[in-house]
């Protein structure tokens, strides 16, 4: 039963997430609520191994998400339910694309599906940053300003902000480069989780 929902859930997140694969994180989020396979904060987990390991971000969540559901065999299926709706739709676009790209009404749903994803978008990267940054939990039991921030996470990623705008040198650096770093500084001041 497990493998069918899994599928369910992400051919219905591969259908809908318009913008790629960070717009399929709202439908994540919603996920993690709706079947409690996860929480939001290792959804947070996730997000960060899916963004360090190489292919699409969207296919990386279905298989890491698949995995910790249901094994090797769930992070299959929840990668098999996301994909096709992809490829479906894109191929039924393109053949009628062709033919009505002219046409006003095509042009306006375009223009409405831009807004619609970059909500989605910046949806998901607000409530990630809520996780990342913010102790909200901890600042509601205490009232302590002091407990309302993630300090360590809050000054590395003050780190990388200055690093990749404002640093000559290490503004042209490969994002592999800060994604390892990261990595690194999370295993020794122990960022995650610890």
């Amino acid at each position: 039963m497990i493998y069918i929902q899994l599928f369910y859930e992400f051919f219905k997140t591969g259908l809908f997430a318009i913008g790629g694969g960070m717009a399929t994180l709202p439908f994540l989020y919603d996920m993690a609520d709706k079947t409690g396979w996860f929480t939001a904060a290792q959804l947070s987990d996730m997000i960060a191994i899916s963004e360090s390991t190489p292919g699409p971000i969207g296919v990386n969540m279905a298989t890491y998400v698949g995995y910790t559901t249901g094994g090797i065999i769930g992070g299959i299926i929840a990668t098999i339910g996301l994909i096709p709706p992809s490829i479906i739709v894109i191929l039924i676009v393109a053949f009628f694309l062709k033919s009505f790209r002219e046409n006003k009404y095509v042009d306006a749903a375009f223009y409405a599906l831009r807004p619609a994803s970059t909500g989605l978008i910046a949806g998901a990267g607000s409530t990630v940053v809520m996780l990342t940054l913010f102790k909200l939990d901890l600042f509601k039991q205490t009232g302590n300003i002091i407990n309302l921030f993630d300090w360590k996470a809050l000054i590395l990623a003050v780190i990388i902000f200055i690093l990749t705008n404002y640093v000559k040198v290490t503004k042209k650096l490969h994002p592999v480069v800060f994604i390892a770093g990261s990595a690194i500084v999370g295993i020794v001041f122990g960022y995650a989780g610890v």
